[in-house]
């Protein structure tokens, strides 16, 4: 059989996309000071979306980058950050760069003798695992081969905390991934209406995010949590709770998928509340707006506008570079104040307690909208801001993704581009 070639792995007519070397560097280079700073040694990546992150890719292996300064760095005598692959490696090779990747690739060595491996590349200490991303039972199999070098500290902290700012290239990835999820909303309104199943029109927006390369799953940091790109709810079936921890349940197809659309059908004057996530080169965007057939009554009327009060309250307090958690305190202030404290995000018992979270390569990144984030979104974090209430009857509310930039916060997704309320012919 013919070996495959790089050339087979293109994106849209003939495109590159892999992650910029320019870009894989930087992020290694930030990792080594942020590891010198909090006093580790080096670290191991191994979560695939951190590989990613990290590498340009996702094969199976580990990246060990080392500390700025310390014995396996390339200015302590070392051989510097190298990925150990398992397999594929002609493809870590090429997602990295190849000639130009900033990072050794070798073969990854026995288990048993990975810790002499780093040794003789310097490395002295053992470095620090991702403890709070990968299984237990993974992380322990690391931490036993390493232990000759000492005790693996925890690295998860230190990763998340980086990937809370975006570089540019970041933002535009988002930025891309917003137009596509224009598209997501229009298709919705084209097929929609009285009538038509939740699953039918998640359909219709997923035809689209699919043809324009997402990758097909929706990455999650908190375990057991599991989330569809399209959440889709009319009538009732908005009112539905679920395991997921999000104002929005929804009833799903089955008690596996438990969560989002399932086979409610679109009654006329009942809201339809439309959640649609799209990632563009795993960078993802959400945004929500509420569909109805004919029109919504004046209470729910009032209601978006009473969400999108309380939204902009958020909003203001993040562009002040104000804390998180008073973003939260303030936003859950003004809904009470309107009344809905019974309703904010879910109904009793099963309310959430956020009203916005940050997104990236993973939905539910830090920090968040939420008592106990006791710091600002950083400029370069990007968030989505989603107060919802939840009635038997039905869910409204609204969503977009922001950015905080030097000049505060700005909307990467739709906000003003497309009505908070879409109307489809009775």
């Amino acid at each position: 059989m013919t070996s495959w070639s790089p050339s087979d792995i293109v994106g849209p007519d003939g495109a590159d996309w892999r992650v910029p070397v320019s870009e894989l560097e930087a992020r290694q280079h930030r990792l080594a000071e942020m590891l010198a700073e909090a006093g580790l040694p080096g670290g191991l990546i191994q979560h695939p979306v951190d590989l990613y992150y990290y590498a340009g890719g996702r094969q199976d292996g580990s990246l060990f980058v080392p500390a700025k300064g310390s014995g396996g760095s390339l200015d302590g005598g070392g051989d510097g950050p190298v990925a150990f692959v398992r397999r594929s490696f002609k493809r870590a090779v090429w997602e990295a760069g190849e000639d130009d990747a900033p990072h050794l690739i070798e073969p990854f060595p026995r288990l048993s003798t990975f810790a002499d491996h780093l040794r003789n590349k310097g490395v002295s200490e053992a470095p620090a695992l991702q403890f709070g991303e990968a299984p237990g039972t993974f992380t322990a199999r690391f931490s036993a081969a390493l232990s000759s070098l000492g005790t693996c500290a925890d690295l998860t902290p230190i990763v998340h905390r980086q990937r809370e700012v975006k570089s540019d290239w970041e933002l535009e990835q988002m930025d891309v991934g917003a137009s596509v999820q224009m598209r997501m909303f229009e298709a919705v309104q084209a097929v929609g209406g009285e009538g038509m199943s939740e699953l039918d029109m998640v359909a219709a927006a997923e035809a689209v995010s699919r043809s324009e390369g997402f990758g097909g799953t929706v990455q999650m940091r908190r375990y057991p949590l599991q989330c569809d790109r399209g959440v889709i709810v009319a009538g009732r079936a908005g009112g539905v709770p679920s395991f997921f921890d999000s104002a929005i349940g929804g009833t799903g197809p089955h008690p596996l998928s438990g969560m989002g659309s399932g086979f409610s059908r679109v009654k006329a004057g009942d809201p339809v509340l439309v959640d649609l996530v799209h990632a563009h080169r795993g960078y993802m965007v959400d945004a929500t707006r509420i569909f109805v057939s004919g029109r919504l009554s004046d209470a729910w009327h009032q209601r978006i506008d009473d969400m999108i009060a309380v939204k902009e309250e958020v909003v203001d307090v993040l562009d002040q570079g104000l804390h998180c958690s008073q973003a939260w305190h303030q936003g859950h202030a003004l809904a009470v104040e309107l009344g809905y404290e019974d309703h904010l995000m879910g109904t009793k018992p099963d309310q959430s307690r956020f009203l916005g979270h940050s997104v990236g390569l993973q939905l539910d990144e830090s920090p968040v909208v939420a008592a106990g984030f006791d710091r600002p979104l950083p400029v370069g974090g990007t968030m989505a801001i989603e107060p919802k209430v939840v009635y038997p009857e039905g869910s409204v509310g609204s969503e977009d993704t922001w950015v905080r930039d030097e000049d505060g916060m700005r909307p990467i997704t739709a906000d003003g581009a497309l009505p908070w309320v879409m109307e489809w012919d009775a």
